[in-house]
């Protein structure tokens, strides 16, 4: 049977395609410009690197504090809209301005705030998935926003890819370039969030209360002791800290990666393209799939790709080869990134899920400066970028084996809640 769509689910997607736009500008031509600024005040290419992961790392770290709290705060009735559209204003102007930056420290500051607020609109997003759509349905409409997501945000990337590749053929500067390619990211993200904006209805909610900061506070100290009671929940967490991390790490600094390492900015900016492309068919292929496999066994599927992906990156010095992590990442970006989401919403509370998500996302988006850290430390000490990205093997491998004792902690439960399971045969007792 065909899957289709629900209009809001459609709307709700809507944004996946719209802030991925950012995304992969930021992974993409911010840090090539990033280089370019650096490059001027005579920044060596191992520091480069060093400090746009330093950068990621302060502005996960922001979303790691303040987004509980906004996540909490937000799943009591009427606020979850308003939060979502603060974030996103305050993401899109971020953008907007970096354009107009000269300096590469007030670059770097500006790109803090602006990720921050990306990261943090995602947190509010992310909790949406359980008012615009069913536990059924989840896995599969999870997988269409970031597959579409994928493809989505290639239009605008292809406009501002042209433009910085020639813009002295139009008679402008890079710097120009560079501002208009962040305001037609900045103008398709808020155009594309319109629809969710005027459709969306928070059916899951709290009462509110008059003191929200305050409730904030004290719900997610409430949260954190329901946590250590949900092993399931808690072992997931964990896992998800560890091979998340590795995944945002490898999308936040696959371009400085390839930089650092003297790699042609075109090749690596088409590599790029490629990746996108291949995640969009990539995506829906999991999503399909997930109706018949589990997605915890998808997810590990997942896991042990990037493991593998990660060792290959110690080896990586030429342009083909590149090209050949850009598809194998592609392959598995947007799967593990969809059934880690949609795995996770069905599992928790569906009136709690904008605090939950907010936990969620401190051991994801706000986790993934151990990763740039890692990386940056690792290239710095060793003054190898290869080996940097090696060492991340080590956060797959831990999150492989949280995540088995995630699954082992979830099958457990369901045996105890039905213990006459553990006695049927097929064809008995039917």
């Amino acid at each position: 049977m065909k899957f289709k769509l629900k209009p809001i689910e459609k709307k709700w997607i809507l944004y996946d395609i719209g802030n991925s736009a950012f995304a992969l500008l930021i992974s993409t031509i911010m840090p090539i410009y990033f280089n370019y600024l650096a490059g001027d005040a005579g920044i060596s290419e191992v520091n480069y690197l060093a400090y746009w992961g330093y950068a990621t790392s302060a502005a996960t770290v922001i979303v790691a504090v303040l987004g509980p709290l906004l996540g909490t705060v937000s799943d009591a009735a009427g606020r979850k809209k308003k939060i979502f559209m603060i974030a996103l204003l305050a993401g899109a102007l971020g953008c907007v301005f970096l354009g107009f930056m000269q300096s590469w420290i007030w670059f770097l500051l500006l790109f803090v705030f602006a990720k921050s607020a990306y990261s943090l609109s995602l947190v509010i997003y992310d909790s949406m998935l359980t008012d615009i759509t069913s536990e059924e349905r989840m896995d599969e409409v999870s997988a269409q926003g970031y597959a579409w997501g994928y493809i989505g945000s290639c239009v605008p990337f292809i406009c501002s890819l042209l433009l910085v590749l020639f813009y002295d053929k139009v008679g402008i500067s890079m710097q120009t370039a560079m501002g208009i390619s962040f305001f037609l990211v900045a103008v398709w993200w808020i155009a594309l969030t319109v629809p969710l904006l005027k459709s969306y209805r928070q059916t899951h909610s709290r009462k509110p209360t008059v003191h929200a900061g305050q409730s904030g506070v004290q719900r997610l100290g409430q949260i954190v002791s329901e946590l250590r009671k949900d092993k399931k929940v808690l072992f997931f967490l964990a896992a998800f800290f560890f091979y998340i991390d590795g995944v945002y790490t490898i999308i936040d600094m696959a371009t400085a990666y390839g930089t650092a390492l003297g790699l042609d900015t075109t090749g690596l900016l088409l590599a790029l393209l490629l990746t996108q492309i291949v995640a969009f068919p990539a995506a829906l292929l999991f999503g399909k799939i997930s109706r018949k496999v589990s997605a915890s066994r998808l997810i590990l599927v997942c896991i042990s790709a990037y493991f593998l992906i990660a060792l290959y990156g110690i080896g990586l010095h030429r342009q083909y080869q590149f090209w050949i992590l850009a598809v194998c990442v592609g392959c598995f970006q947007g799967a593990v990134q969809s059934m880690s989401r949609s795995y996770y919403a069905k599992i928790i509370p569906a009136e709690k899920s904008g605090e939950y998500f907010g936990i969620y996302d401190i051991c994801g988006k706000g986790a993934s400066f151990m990763g740039t850290i890692l990386v940056s430390a690792v290239s710095q000490i060793t003054g190898s970028v290869n080996l940097g990205v090696g060492a991340l093997s080590v956060m797959f491998l831990a999150g492989f084996f949280l995540f088995l004792k995630a699954d082992k902690t979830e099958k457990s439960e369901e045996e105890q809640e039905n213990p006459g399971v553990l006695f049927q045969q097929p064809g008995l007792g039917q």
